[in-house]
């Protein structure tokens, strides 16, 4: 195995675990790690390593344990029907309870209706506006008489067609 800045890598114990070397914590260097491993006797380094061994055997069986748990959870979900889509559904309908249950939720929301409101109101004003000035084009003098100079261009065409 390739030499790593913090001893010679990851090393297997008498019992197949994985034993790993110390890792400097933030703002420690190589140095100071590498000076405070010297500074052990033998018997406690021998210490450490048993309490090193004892803490990943415990983790693997924490580990084993777990995945019999998540065996155990799967195979109730099997028995009841419950298959990864309704899972997924039911996921999500809870996240979304949770979200339009936040005070964040409701106030956007209030805010959006408040906002949907006022735009609905100022498009029937637009259109109010916008009627009334058609109208008042319609009623116009110039509209009239434009309006007139067409019906009689179409009974000028309609007496040609006849004749």
């Amino acid at each position: 195995m390739s030499a790593t800045l913090w001893g010679a890598g990851p090393s297997w114990n008498a019992s197949g675990l994985l034993r790993t070397d110390p890792v400097p914590e933030e703002g420690e260097d190589a140095v100071a790690t590498i000076s405070a491993t010297e500074t052990l006797s033998e018997e406690e380094r021998e210490e450490l390593r048993k309490e090193l061994a004892k803490v990943e055997e415990e983790i693997q069986t924490l580990s084993q344990v777990l995945a019999a748990k998540e065996k155990h959870l799967t195979e109730i979900k099997r028995k009841l029907g419950i298959n990864s889509l309704q899972e997924l559904k039911q996921n999500i309908a809870k996240g979304w309870q949770d979200v339009t249950a936040t005070s964040a939720y409701k106030k956007t929301s209030e805010t959006l209706s408040q906002a949907g409101q006022k735009a609905s109101a100022a498009f029937s004003s637009v259109g109010s506006v916008i009627t009334k000035k058609l109208e008042d084009v319609k009623n116009s003098p110039t509209f009239k008489s434009f309006e007139e100079k067409v019906e009689n261009l179409k009974c000028v065409r309609n007496y040609k067609m006849i004749l």
